[in-house]
Protein backbone atom coordinates (compact mmCIF):
# COMPACT_ATOMS: atom_id res chain seq x y z
CA UNK A 1 0.00 0.00 0.00
CA UNK A 2 0.70 3.77 -0.84
CA UNK A 3 2.85 4.85 2.25
CA UNK A 4 0.84 7.73 4.09
CA UNK A 5 2.28 9.61 7.61
CA UNK A 6 -1.08 10.40 9.68
CA UNK A 7 -0.73 13.98 7.97
CA UNK A 8 -1.11 12.06 4.48
CA UNK A 9 -3.92 10.77 5.66
CA UNK A 10 -6.12 13.17 7.11
CA UNK A 11 -5.62 15.47 4.12
CA UNK A 12 -6.48 12.18 1.95
CA UNK A 13 -9.70 11.76 4.23
CA UNK A 14 -10.48 15.16 3.65
CA UNK A 15 -10.14 15.08 -0.18
CA UNK A 16 -12.42 12.05 -0.29
CA UNK A 17 -14.93 14.29 1.67
CA UNK A 18 -14.88 17.10 -0.89
CA UNK A 19 -15.03 14.66 -3.61
CA UNK A 20 -18.09 13.12 -1.87
CA UNK A 21 -19.35 16.05 -1.34
CA UNK A 22 -19.35 17.34 -4.89
CA UNK A 23 -20.58 14.44 -5.57
CA UNK A 24 -23.94 14.87 -3.42
CA UNK A 25 -24.22 18.44 -4.97
CA UNK A 26 -22.18 21.13 -3.10
CA UNK A 27 -20.05 21.01 -7.10
CA UNK A 28 -17.32 23.47 -6.01
CA UNK A 29 -16.20 21.49 -3.26
CA UNK A 30 -14.17 18.36 -5.36
CA UNK A 31 -11.52 21.00 -7.12
CA UNK A 32 -9.94 21.57 -3.26
CA UNK A 33 -9.12 17.81 -3.62
CA UNK A 34 -6.23 17.73 -5.71
CA UNK A 35 -4.80 20.65 -3.78
CA UNK A 36 -5.30 19.66 -0.88
CA UNK A 37 -3.31 16.37 -1.45
CA UNK A 38 -0.49 18.10 -3.58
CA UNK A 39 0.39 18.83 0.05
CA UNK A 40 2.16 15.81 0.83
CA UNK A 41 2.84 14.19 -2.84
CA UNK A 42 3.04 15.15 -6.25
CA UNK A 43 -0.12 16.48 -8.24
CA UNK A 44 0.13 13.60 -10.24
CA UNK A 45 0.29 11.33 -7.80
CA UNK A 46 -2.75 12.82 -6.40
CA UNK A 47 -4.72 13.07 -9.03
CA UNK A 48 -4.07 9.34 -10.40
CA UNK A 49 -5.07 8.30 -6.26
CA UNK A 50 -8.58 10.13 -6.48
CA UNK A 51 -9.62 9.14 -9.82
CA UNK A 52 -11.29 5.61 -8.44
CA UNK A 53 -12.94 7.48 -5.29
CA UNK A 54 -14.12 10.02 -8.08
CA UNK A 55 -15.89 7.50 -10.18
CA UNK A 56 -16.99 5.34 -7.25
CA UNK A 57 -18.45 8.58 -5.39
CA UNK A 58 -20.34 9.06 -9.15
CA UNK A 59 -22.18 5.89 -8.43
CA UNK A 60 -23.94 7.23 -5.30
CA UNK A 61 -24.52 10.59 -7.03
CA UNK A 62 -25.31 8.86 -10.27
CA UNK A 63 -28.26 7.19 -7.82
CA UNK A 64 -29.24 10.13 -6.11
CA UNK A 65 -30.18 12.25 -8.96
CA UNK A 66 -30.97 9.56 -11.43
CA UNK A 67 -34.25 11.31 -12.55
CA UNK A 68 -32.38 15.48 -11.59
CA UNK A 69 -30.73 16.21 -14.63
CA UNK A 70 -30.16 18.45 -18.17
CA UNK A 71 -30.32 16.95 -21.13
CA UNK A 72 -30.06 19.80 -23.06
CA UNK A 73 -26.88 21.00 -21.20
CA UNK A 74 -25.35 17.20 -21.54
CA UNK A 75 -25.75 17.26 -24.86
CA UNK A 76 -23.98 20.44 -25.83
CA UNK A 77 -20.92 19.62 -23.46
CA UNK A 78 -20.07 16.15 -23.39
CA UNK A 79 -18.57 16.22 -26.97
CA UNK A 80 -16.62 19.08 -26.55
CA UNK A 81 -15.42 17.04 -22.81
CA UNK A 82 -14.44 14.06 -24.50
CA UNK A 83 -11.78 16.11 -27.24
CA UNK A 84 -10.56 18.07 -24.37
CA UNK A 85 -9.97 14.85 -22.68
CA UNK A 86 -7.86 13.60 -25.78
CA UNK A 87 -6.48 16.89 -26.13
CA UNK A 88 -5.04 15.94 -22.45
CA UNK A 89 -4.10 13.01 -23.01
CA UNK A 90 -2.22 13.91 -26.22
CA UNK A 91 0.18 16.89 -24.39
CA UNK A 92 0.63 14.91 -21.11
CA UNK A 93 4.27 15.26 -21.42
CA UNK A 94 4.48 18.60 -23.18
CA UNK A 95 1.85 21.07 -21.35
CA UNK A 96 3.38 21.99 -17.92
CA UNK A 97 0.61 21.33 -14.78
CA UNK A 98 1.25 24.87 -13.33
CA UNK A 99 0.25 26.92 -16.65
CA UNK A 100 -3.29 24.88 -16.85
CA UNK A 101 -3.58 25.80 -12.63
CA UNK A 102 -3.21 29.03 -13.64
CA UNK A 103 -5.22 29.62 -17.28
CA UNK A 104 -7.95 27.50 -15.15
CA UNK A 105 -7.84 29.99 -12.05
CA UNK A 106 -7.92 33.18 -14.10
CA UNK A 107 -11.27 32.09 -16.04
CA UNK A 108 -13.23 31.28 -12.57
CA UNK A 109 -11.72 34.15 -10.79
CA UNK A 110 -12.93 36.55 -13.64
CA UNK A 111 -16.19 34.80 -14.03
CA UNK A 112 -17.00 34.62 -10.16
CA UNK A 113 -15.78 38.15 -9.83
CA UNK A 114 -17.95 39.19 -12.84
CA UNK A 115 -21.35 37.64 -11.59
CA UNK A 116 -20.57 39.34 -7.66
CA UNK A 117 -19.88 42.63 -9.14
CA UNK A 118 -22.96 42.30 -11.79
CA UNK A 119 -25.43 40.21 -10.54
CA UNK A 120 -27.74 41.69 -12.71
CA UNK A 121 -26.20 39.57 -15.65
CA UNK A 122 -26.22 36.46 -14.00
CA UNK A 123 -30.15 36.89 -13.02
CA UNK A 124 -31.15 36.31 -16.87
CA UNK A 125 -31.08 32.89 -18.05
CA UNK A 126 -29.62 31.61 -21.03
CA UNK A 127 -30.18 28.66 -23.02
CA UNK A 128 -28.03 25.82 -24.31
CA UNK A 129 -25.60 26.53 -26.85
CA UNK A 130 -23.54 23.90 -28.81
CA UNK A 131 -20.76 26.19 -29.35
CA UNK A 132 -20.33 27.51 -26.02
CA UNK A 133 -21.15 24.06 -24.59
CA UNK A 134 -18.71 22.72 -26.72
CA UNK A 135 -15.51 25.45 -26.02
CA UNK A 136 -16.40 25.02 -22.49
CA UNK A 137 -17.11 21.54 -22.33
CA UNK A 138 -13.49 21.00 -23.78
CA UNK A 139 -11.60 23.40 -21.65
CA UNK A 140 -13.28 21.50 -18.91
CA UNK A 141 -12.55 18.23 -20.42
CA UNK A 142 -8.75 19.56 -20.57
CA UNK A 143 -8.56 20.84 -17.10
CA UNK A 144 -10.23 17.83 -15.56
CA UNK A 145 -7.86 14.88 -17.13
CA UNK A 146 -4.79 17.44 -15.80
CA UNK A 147 -5.67 17.86 -12.26
CA UNK A 148 -9.80 17.37 -11.64
CA UNK A 149 -10.15 21.08 -12.38
CA UNK A 150 -12.73 21.07 -14.67
CA UNK A 151 -15.70 22.64 -12.66
CA UNK A 152 -14.66 26.34 -13.01
CA UNK A 153 -15.10 26.10 -17.23
CA UNK A 154 -18.01 23.74 -16.49
CA UNK A 155 -19.78 26.59 -14.25
CA UNK A 156 -18.96 29.18 -16.83
CA UNK A 157 -20.85 27.34 -18.84
CA UNK A 158 -23.79 26.14 -16.69
CA UNK A 159 -23.93 28.71 -13.83
CA UNK A 160 -25.94 31.13 -16.52
CA UNK A 161 -28.39 28.94 -17.81
CA UNK A 162 -29.82 29.79 -13.73
CA UNK A 163 -31.09 25.68 -13.41
CA UNK A 164 -33.09 24.96 -10.12
CA UNK A 165 -30.41 23.91 -7.93
CA UNK A 166 -31.34 20.47 -7.94
CA UNK A 167 -31.08 20.47 -11.59
CA UNK A 168 -27.58 22.24 -11.74
CA UNK A 169 -26.27 19.34 -8.82
CA UNK A 170 -27.48 16.56 -11.10
CA UNK A 171 -26.30 17.70 -13.92
CA UNK A 172 -22.91 18.33 -12.74
CA UNK A 173 -22.74 15.10 -11.71
CA UNK A 174 -24.17 13.32 -14.86
CA UNK A 175 -21.66 15.51 -16.61
CA UNK A 176 -18.09 14.38 -14.59
CA UNK A 177 -19.46 11.00 -13.96
CA UNK A 178 -18.74 10.84 -17.90
CA UNK A 179 -15.80 12.64 -17.98
CA UNK A 180 -14.57 10.42 -15.38
CA UNK A 181 -15.44 7.28 -16.80
CA UNK A 182 -13.75 8.59 -20.17
CA UNK A 183 -10.74 9.28 -18.43
CA UNK A 184 -9.96 5.80 -17.23
CA UNK A 185 -8.24 5.04 -20.59
CA UNK A 186 -5.42 7.31 -20.55
CA UNK A 187 -4.78 7.62 -16.82
CA UNK A 188 -4.71 3.48 -16.82
CA UNK A 189 -2.48 4.18 -20.55
CA UNK A 190 -0.29 6.67 -18.41
CA UNK A 191 0.43 4.26 -15.40
CA UNK A 192 -1.72 6.63 -12.68
CA UNK A 193 -3.70 3.98 -11.60
CA UNK A 194 -1.11 1.61 -9.82
CA UNK A 195 -1.96 -1.01 -7.64
CA UNK A 196 -0.48 1.15 -4.35
CA UNK A 197 -3.02 3.85 -5.31
CA UNK A 198 -5.98 1.81 -5.78
CA UNK A 199 -5.61 0.04 -2.37
CA UNK A 200 -5.45 3.73 -0.84
CA UNK A 201 -8.89 4.47 -2.53
CA UNK A 202 -10.26 1.19 -1.78
CA UNK A 203 -9.83 2.58 1.80
CA UNK A 204 -10.90 6.17 1.42
CA UNK A 205 -13.97 5.29 -0.88
CA UNK A 206 -16.58 4.42 2.15
CA UNK A 207 -15.39 8.29 3.10
CA UNK A 208 -16.30 9.75 0.28
CA UNK A 209 -19.60 7.81 -0.54
CA UNK A 210 -20.79 9.21 3.35
CA UNK A 211 -20.03 12.79 2.36
CA UNK A 212 -22.23 11.90 -1.24
CA UNK A 213 -25.54 11.68 1.11
CA UNK A 214 -24.52 14.38 3.32
CA UNK A 215 -24.01 16.79 0.42
CA UNK A 216 -27.29 15.42 -1.05
CA UNK A 217 -28.92 16.46 2.69
CA UNK A 218 -27.29 19.95 2.19
CA UNK A 219 -28.40 20.69 -1.46
CA UNK A 220 -31.66 20.00 -1.40
CA UNK A 221 -32.37 22.35 1.95
CA UNK A 222 -30.56 25.23 0.86
CA UNK A 223 -32.45 27.94 -0.77
CA UNK A 224 -31.71 28.30 -4.82
CA UNK A 225 -30.73 31.92 -4.76
CA UNK A 226 -28.26 31.07 -1.54
CA UNK A 227 -27.04 27.95 -3.79
CA UNK A 228 -25.75 30.71 -6.51
CA UNK A 229 -24.18 32.25 -4.33
CA UNK A 230 -22.62 29.77 -2.65
CA UNK A 231 -21.57 28.57 -5.57
CA UNK A 232 -20.10 31.71 -6.63
CA UNK A 233 -17.98 32.46 -3.83
CA UNK A 234 -17.00 28.71 -3.65
CA UNK A 235 -15.58 29.22 -7.05
CA UNK A 236 -14.22 32.71 -6.35
CA UNK A 237 -12.16 30.78 -3.60
CA UNK A 238 -11.29 27.88 -5.08
CA UNK A 239 -9.93 30.26 -8.26
CA UNK A 240 -7.72 32.79 -5.85
CA UNK A 241 -6.17 29.46 -4.51
CA UNK A 242 -5.49 27.43 -7.75
CA UNK A 243 -3.81 30.91 -8.94
CA UNK A 244 -1.91 31.24 -5.90
CA UNK A 245 -0.65 27.78 -6.13
CA UNK A 246 0.58 28.49 -9.76
CA UNK A 247 2.26 32.16 -8.88
CA UNK A 248 3.93 30.42 -6.06
CA UNK A 249 5.20 26.58 -7.56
Amino acid sequence: MLELSTEGWLLAILASMAVGLAKGGLAMVAILAVPILSLVMSPVQAAGLMLPVYIVSDLGGLLAFRRDFDRRVLKTSLPGAAVGIGMGWATAHIVPDRGVTLIVGLIGLVFALNALIRPDLSARARQPSPLRGSFWGALAGYTSFVSHSGAPPYQVYVQPLRLPSVIFAGTTTWYFAVVNWIKLIPYAALGQLSPANLKVAAVLTPVALVSVWVGLRLVRIIPQALFYKLITWGLLAVSSRLVWQALSG
